[in-house]
């Protein structure tokens, strides 16, 4: 429940709970079974035939002399809070035998002082009965005690392994954002310098102000955050232009996105590897026009679908099939951001159209990011 490493203050309150939300939850449930205590033993000793008016002073007192007791015990578990949970157990039972005496003498010493001078016999049987009812009350406390403890404990654990599932998933979906910047900057400098080999200085540097023009925009991207899928789109047209200054007119981009979609959020560049693998194994092989189509909607279930799908050469969608990193990183960003509620598949809907297409929740938020 705590950290063996983590510094205590020397104070009443810390060496009894650890933690100030754990010790106030001990304090309600320490009045509560006061209070419950005092309410049962009201009503026995009304069935006795005791005025429970008339005792409930004395049983106040009582209560205050084992409320110690309690605080003895409770003390002695919580520093052996590290240890075995049955072995609490048996020292709590231990502990309310061995200090129930105490009360039954001091019940018989208070008992005295009241009636004095007149003498007070010990009556072992009546110290026998307050011992064994002192005992039950005690390891009664101490069972609650180690309930809530282990309660506790069960919570901590259970944050901890939240926080760190979430640490591991921010740091692989940081890793996959990170490979696809790249992969995405390896591409388009190579189509640069296949520009200038070919002297066209002109379309080199239009396609590189069009690459620093979208860096600017994706570089402050945070792969934990979601944007808007109008947003996300525009970044995808915008690298579209930097390789139409490369395909000129054989390249030909579709688009099929349903309207009133804009503001749903979608993770950062996602769209990226589809639009990159369908321009290198579609735009790039074809000899004459390529179709590249862009396509968004909503399904009947209420999730969000996108696609991208292109022209390839004949046979040639095998080898478009074949998921790169790029791909890759698509499908394991979506598995980690909601396992088991998105999907991604690569088909052949005809023999020169290859179609890869991801679905994931609906999700509606404000503007996090957004194209300057």
């Amino acid at each position: 429940m705590f950290d063996a490493a983590m510094p205590l203050k020397p104070t009443a309150v810390s060496a009894l709970t650890g933690s100030r939300a754990f010790g106030r939850n001990v304090v309600k449930l320490g009045l509560g079974y006061a209070a419950t205590y005092f309410i049962v033993a009201s009503v026995v000793w009304g069935l006795a035939g005791y005025d429970p008016i008339a005792t409930a002073p004395g049983k106040l007192i009582g209560m205050v002399g084992d409320a110690v007791l309690a605080i003895v015990i409770t003390v002695v578990l919580w520093r052996m809070r590290h240890m075995a949970l049955g072995y609490k157990a048996l020292v709590g039972c231990g502990l309310s035998l061995g200090l129930s005496p105490i009360s039954g003498l001091v019940d018989w010493g208070f008992h005295a002082y009241c009636v004095y001078p007149v003498p007070v016999p010990f009556d072992p049987t009546i110290f026998a009965q307050v011992v064994m009812f002192t005992t039950s009350e005690l390891f009664g406390w101490s069972c609650l005690y180690l309930a809530l403890q282990y309660s506790d404990h069960v919570r901590e654990v259970e944050q901890r392994v939240a926080a760190i599932r979430q640490e591991a998933l921010t740091a692989q979906m940081r890793a996959l954002q990170y490979q696809v910047n790249p992969h995405f900057l390896f591409n388009t400098l190579n189509s640069v310098a296949g520009l200038v080999e070919e002297n066209a200085s002109a379309q080199a540097h239009e396609m590189l102000l069009g690459l620093a023009n979208f860096l600017r925009h994706t570089v402050t991207l945070n792969p934990e955050d979601e944007i808007r899928l109008a947003d996300e789109l525009t970044m995808q047209f915008n690298y579209l232009g930097i390789e139409k200054v490369r395909f000129s007119d054989r390249m030909i981009l579709r688009t099929e996105i349903e309207p009133g979609l804009d503001d749903f959020l979608v993770p950062p560049l996602i769209l990226q590897p589809l639009v990159e693998n369908a321009v290198k194994y579609g735009v790039s092989q074809m000899q004459g026009p390529a179709e590249l189509v862009i396509g968004v909607r909503q399904d009947p279930k209420g999730t969000l679908r996108l696609w991208v799908e292109n022209s390839v050469p004949q046979n040639g969608a095998a080898q478009a099939r074949g998921l790169g990193i790029g791909l890759e990183n698509v499908a394991h960003r979506l598995q980690a951001r909601w396992p088991g509620q998105s999907s991604f598949t690569a088909t052949q809907p005809k023999p020169d159209r290859f179609r890869v297409e991801m679905t994931m929740p609906m999700i509606w938020g404000p503007m996090i990011w957004g194209p300057a």
